[in-house]
């Protein structure tokens, strides 16, 4: 037999790694910052009860603050990274919850921070916050001063900061179980037994021979079987989490406890889920077409992914990839393409699957070094080229936001990231079919773009419905989230967005017990949102002038000096009308039209 084998760590080469040396040039390095985190917290400490004392005193606090929170920021940030890289590394296990450790104890030496800051009379600090002294820490302390409401008293601050790094146990469990701990085996697909795993799963989903899809399904969905009840208790945990922290500060939800600090309404969530919600008829009639396309007696959960149009043959490499994104970003301007390509030619990315390596892919950016990005490459996908360009979007957007923004408000949310990264997404789109060579690859790209636009806007949307509904059932409804009541909602949800011609398994609803982003509640809904934003803005940039690319960067340059609404509005769109999200689900409506007359 010839089975493929993933490479250990060690194994790979420098120079398809990330290179953290920007960081750190030694793990030594990072012990004498992670060392003086105590000594820059108790400057903060010193300032306690002082901070109404005046301006000076405000300003003094604050550079402490700074200064602290900078620094562990940066010895986190690499700690994560070097975790994520190998999650097998005790080593790596270690630093990380050291450095999770260290933020824990800082969070709770300054409990005090933000109780006695709000304490100062608003008509006082604000008079304060118009000296120029000020720029750098104004924008942080109007934002501060928006969740006044919901701040507690400084003990009682202190007990929920002390239970940071506890709060974490649910998430980090499920990432050892689901990343490290679980086994798939091989599937033997092209006369060969090829690793099963969450990188390769998406390969075999796509991969033409019914049967290698089947196996492969049943192999991956049966080790979350083995673990239904495990999985389920830790998601139970992170929502009985949520809830928690909602209700101990006074939110009306845990849904408007995760909004409101961006100051985005409730009503744009569940306008969301409203919209897609009415337009479902045309996802409907998209896996029809999908069905009568495979020439399928009946449409299985594994069969959503291959494509409807046959895949041609091409073979793309890292470097290739890079030219390809290169050349769809060239209406942003050659300051962009330059900037973004070197980085995922020189240290910024870490290229390929090695064994203990997270799975998917992701944008990890701090104020030091590179925004830092994370792939499991794979040259024979497609979509990899597509994921590359998306976390490319993430990383040029935390690179604008650094290098205008002070470092108390460079931070732009998930919400404004995923329109910046999905915006790249389309733009790779429209270059991939300006150049394809022949109507096979024009017919392949528009199936491609259909279910990837299903993915964003679609299949995000039911997770966001999802999380809303689990959520809802402990906290208004008093209904514990047991396995099969979990199982439960997650397969009406299966039902009513896939339609009537699917025929699920039995593990199918075990989806919902496997998705690492619901341990960051309320986060997914972002992933729609930002593609109904970025197809606007796209559509702006590539048919406007100047001024509309201008805008655009104005927007990336935002960081978090702006609330997201107010950013993207800059940018030309209103995300608290349901337009953008009617109009991308218009934009669906039009390619699943396209796909069927091709097809």
């Amino acid at each position: 037999m010839n089975e493929e084998k993933i490479p250990l760590r060690k194994d790979v080469p420098a120079g398809d790694k990330w290179d953290l040396s920007v960081l750190y040039k030694s793990d030594d390095e990072w012990e004498a910052d992670l060392k003086q985190v105590p000594g820059l917290t108790e400057k903060v400490t010193a300032c306690k009860g002082r901070l109404a004392e005046g301006p000076d005193r405000l300003l003094e606090g604050l550079k402490a603050l700074e200064a602290v929170e900078h620094l562990v920021e940066k010895v986190y940030h690499y700690a994560s990274l070097m975790h994520s890289a190998d999650q097998g590394d005790s080593r790596a296990q270690e630093m990380e919850k050291r450095a999770m450790m260290a933020y824990s104890q800082f969070v709770a030496a300054i409990s005090f921070w933000d109780p006695e800051l709000l304490a100062i009379p608003d008509d006082k600090i604000n008079g304060w916050i118009q000296d120029k002294a000020f720029d750098g820490y104004r924008v942080y302390i109007q934002k501060t001063l928006h969740v006044k409401p919901y701040v507690l008293s400084e003990k009682e601050e202190r007990i929920l900061a002390l239970g940071i790094e506890s709060g974490e146990t649910a998430s980090n469990a499920f990432s050892l179980l689901n990343n490290v701990d679980m086994e798939f085996g091989t599937v033997r697909a092209d006369g060969r037994d090829k690793p099963l795993t969450h990188s390769t799963f998406g390969d075999f989903m796509e991969n033409p021979d019914r049967a290698v899809r089947k196996e492969a399904y049943e192999k991956f969905y049966a080790q979350f079987a083995s673990h239904a009840n495990t999985l389920a208790a830790l998601y139970a945990g992170s929502v009985a989490g949520d809830i928690f922290h909602s209700r101990a500060r006074g939110y009306g939800s845990s849904l408007e406890a995760a909004l409101y600090k961006d100051k985005v309404p409730v009503s744009v969530y569940k306008n969301l889920i409203a919209t897609v919600g009415k337009n479902l008829d045309t996802l409907h009639k998209y896996y029809s077409l999908r069905k009568r396309v495979l020439k399928l007696d009946e449409l299985r959960h594994y069969d959503v992914y291959v494509p409807l149009a046959p895949k041609p043959e091409f073979k793309t490499s890292y470097e290739e990839a890079v030219e390809i994104v290169r050349g769809a970003m060239a209406p942003l301007g050659t300051e962009y393409t330059d900037r973004l390509c070197g980085g995922l030619l020189g240290g910024w990315c870490d290229r390929y699957e090695n064994k203990g390596k997270r799975s998917g892919a992701f944008s990890s950016g701090c104020y030091d070094g590179y925004p830092f990005i994370l792939l499991n490459y794979k040259d024979t996908t497609l979509r990899d080229v597509y994921t590359m360009a998306h976390e490319g979007g993430h990383s040029m957007h935390s690179w604008y936001s650094v290098h205008n923004n002070p470092f108390m408000c460079y931070e732009y949310t998930i919400f404004e990231a995923e329109t910046a990264s999905t915006f790249n997404e389309e733009l790779v789109f429209q270059y991939l079919m300006k150049n394809a060579k022949d109507d096979a690859m024009r017919k392949y790209l528009l199936s491609a773009r259909a279910a990837d636009i299903l993915a964003t806007l679609h299949r995000q949307t039911m997770f966001a419905e999802y999380e809303l509904l689990c959520h809802e059932s402990v906290e208004q409804e008093g209904r514990p989230l047991s396995t099969d009541a979990l199982r439960s909602i997650y397969r009406g949800l299966l039902e009513k967005y896939f339609g009537p011609e699917m025929v699920f398994e039995n593990e199918s609803d075990l989806e919902g017990l496997r998705i690492p982003h619901f341990y960051n509640a309320f986060y997914v809904y972002k992933y729609s949102t930002g593609i109904s934003a970025s197809l606007a803005l796209a559509k702006k940039v590539t048919e406007g002038g100047a001024s509309e690319r201008e805008d655009y960067f104005k927007f990336l340059k935002s960081g978090g000096s702006r609330y997201p609404i107010e950013s993207l509005r800059v940018a030309g769109v209103d995300m608290e009308s349901p337009a953008p999200v009617q109009a991308a689900c218009d934009s669906f409506k039009s390619l699943v039209d396209q796909l069927d007359a091709i097809l």
